[in-house]
């Protein structure tokens, strides 16, 4: 039998993450990342686990038997970096964003500052476009 997801839709307040977030930089990105994301999904912001910051949701179902429940795309303002979960990107999209780094999935990005934001607008709407294609809204 296939381990239940831990990363999981939370009623805990967006808010009352985004208050404890340090450095306070990264709470201020951590704000500007969320308005910016509420904009293009179209969705509020919600909790995932205990970090994540996710907007919209979709079910996944693997050949392993493996299913759950995700954001569409969602960030967590960590304390080194931010981290953008979104999908559907290559190297040749992210290449003009500006200082980051890649990981599977991931966009690690240290400050706003250091990025162009018409670009992460693009990776975000290009990743929400992806999912939309894998896994259409109802």
């Amino acid at each position: 039998m296939a381990e239940p997801n831990k990363t999981i839709e939370s009623d805990a307040a967006v808010e009352d993450f985004l208050i404890r977030v340090e450095p306070p930089e990264r709470q201020a990105d951590g704000r500007i990342v969320a308005a910016l994301m509420t904009r293009l999904s179209g969705e509020p912001p919600h909790m995932w686990g205990a970090s994540i910051i996710g907007f919209g949701r979709y079910h996944y179902r693997y050949d392993s038997g493996r299913e759950g429940d995700m954001c569409r795309i969602g960030f967590s303002p960590r304390k080194a970096e931010q981290v953008f979960y979104l999908a559907g990107l290559d190297e040749a999209d992210s290449a003009p964003l500006g200082k980051y780094r890649r990981g599977k999935g991931c966009l690690y990005i240290k400050r706003l500052s250091q990025i162009d934001m018409a670009v992460l607008e693009r990776l975000i709407v290009q990743s929400l476009t992806h999912m939309d294609g894998l896994y259409p809204r109802d």
